[in-house]
């Protein structure tokens, strides 16, 4: 058996550090860039909150950690000048515009410059349904507004700092189409992350029309992430939009809400199967995730802790291991320590650090971005196991085990496929940093596996 470890430097803040092995080999986790597109992670970051000083430049700054991490997309939440009922990024006074509190258009023009050389993509958060009640359009152009039967300005779900937009208005379709055009133009973004697709008020042809010609201009390839879960019978008039990836919505709620910290293995395999068969029958790719800003603060507030207990670091093995493109959300690489009021910006506690979440995502980020049977939509395999709390499958030569049990196991299958394999992560090391351990496998070699704990293997 040869092993090979990583040593841990110490880490100033949250700065992710590669780390040689001391025998003269290399375990390489920082810095990998993914074999294909269908093999990038996407990082959600509220410039406001990701650094102290709540500003582009300073955001600009952690760019290069970012890239180390192994982040390929960066979806930055709204930019614009905000309304001052609740203060929400998503009630915007002025797409044209950002806030000036983050810096000037010119500083965003230079964060997506220095993301380009890093060769990371940024998409802005774009929000077409609504925009602040103290936009200057309920005064100048009422005709871009939805009105109940009173001739009044509607609140759509009831929220009180924003007024809903009128798509039957040519006018307004025009400014909304050129914000868009704007930003592309003016900053070079790549793509946008689209709020509440769902709307019943914006019409399909919209985002057919202004997805098609963003698509078409100047060559650039713009991506378009749709907040909905299209597989959703109620969003299947979406999946002609043109959207590339939606929300694998049903998939987080059902594991934050129903599964949490079960110990049964059958029943998350049921949900996968579900999520699996649903996932076929739509055009676009998926973005699998366990947490982002409405997860983590609204619905009173919680972390990864909250929502998935122990099993938190498995289901993380999971999110990168099973189907689709996984989500970062700011602070998650370290543990997501804290919730995060996006209304006030209230900072990340980058200071609190998980150092057991914070290599297992680092290791996790290399094994997507390198293994192409992790691609977006590879086929997946479940592998039958000996133990009712072990999850288990595999796609391609990456074999993946997760204990949901609270108890150590040894796990032996006859599905495993015999041979030599690199073992990527081991639950029971991960705490001290990143390591490889070249392993036989065949049916008779049992696997041990702690409670709540998990392994992944690549076959050599």
């Amino acid at each position: 058996m040869k092993k090979k470890i990583i040593s841990i430097l110490p880490l100033i803040a949250v700065l992710l550090m590669a780390a040689c092995n001391p025998e003269g080999g290399a375990f390489k986790v920082d810095g990998t860039k993914p074999v294909s597109m269908e093999n990038r992670v996407i990082y959600q970051l509220n410039v406001g909150a990701f650094t102290p000083e709540g500003t582009f430049k300073a955001a600009q700054e952690q760019l290069a950690r970012l890239d180390t991490l192994g982040i390929d997309i960066l979806w930055l939440m709204p930019i614009y000048p905000r309304g001052t009922t609740m203060h929400s990024p998503y009630a915007s006074m002025n797409f044209y515009d950002v806030n000036p509190a983050y810096g000037t258009v010119g500083d965003l023009k230079s964060f997506v410059a220095a993301a380009h050389e890093h060769g990371m993509k940024v998409w802005l958060d774009w929000v077409p349904n609504h925009v602040a009640v103290e936009n200057p359009w309920v005064k100048e152009h009422p005709e871009y507004f939805t009105k109940d039967a009173k001739g009044q300005m509607i609140h759509p779900h009831g929220w009180g700092d924003v007024y809903e937009l009128n798509y039957q208005d040519k006018g307004l379709v025009s400014k909304m189409s050129g914000a868009m055009k704007f930003w592309v133009d003016s900053c070079d973004v790549d793509g946008f992350r689209c709020d509440y697709v769902s709307s019943p008020t914006i019409p399909v042809s919209y985002w057919q029309n202004i997805i098609a010609e963003l698509k078409s201009k100047n060559g650039k390839a713009i991506e378009f992430l749709s907040e909905t879960d299209i597989t959703n019978p109620e969003n299947n008039r979406i999946d002609s939009c043109g959207f590339d990836y939606d929300y694998a919505w049903d998939l987080q709620g059902v594991l934050a809400w129903k599964f949490k910290d079960s110990s049964d293995a059958d029943s998350l395999k049921n949900i996968l199967d579900t999520f699996l068969a649903a996932s076929r029958q739509v055009k676009n790719r998926r973005m699998v995730y366990l947490t982002n800003h409405d997860q983590n603060y609204n619905d009173g507030g919680h972390t990864l802790k909250d929502f998935y207990g122990d099993n938190r670091y498995a289901l993380t093995v999971l999110e990168f291991t099973f189907y689709g493109m996984p989500l970062l959300y700011q602070g998650q690489e370290i543990g997501d320590p804290d919730t995060l009021n996006y209304f006030t910006d209230a900072k990340v506690k980058w200071q609190l650090v998980d150092r057991k979440m914070q290599h297992l995502v680092r290791t996790l980020c290399a094994l997507h971005h390198t293994q192409p049977s992790l691609a977006a939509d590879a086929p997946v395999e479940f592998v039958s196991v000996s133990e009712p709390t072990v999850l288990a499958y595999r796609r391609g030569p990456v074999l993946v085990l997760l204990n949901l049990g609270t108890n150590p196991c040894s796990v032996s299958s006859k599905g495993i496929d015999a041979g030599t394999y690199t073992q990527w992560l081991n639950s029971q090391t991960i705490t001290e940093g990143p390591s490889t351990t070249d392993v036989t496998l065949d049916a008779n070699a049992p696997i041990s596996l702690e409670g709540k704990g998990f392994a992944v293997f690549v076959k050599q």
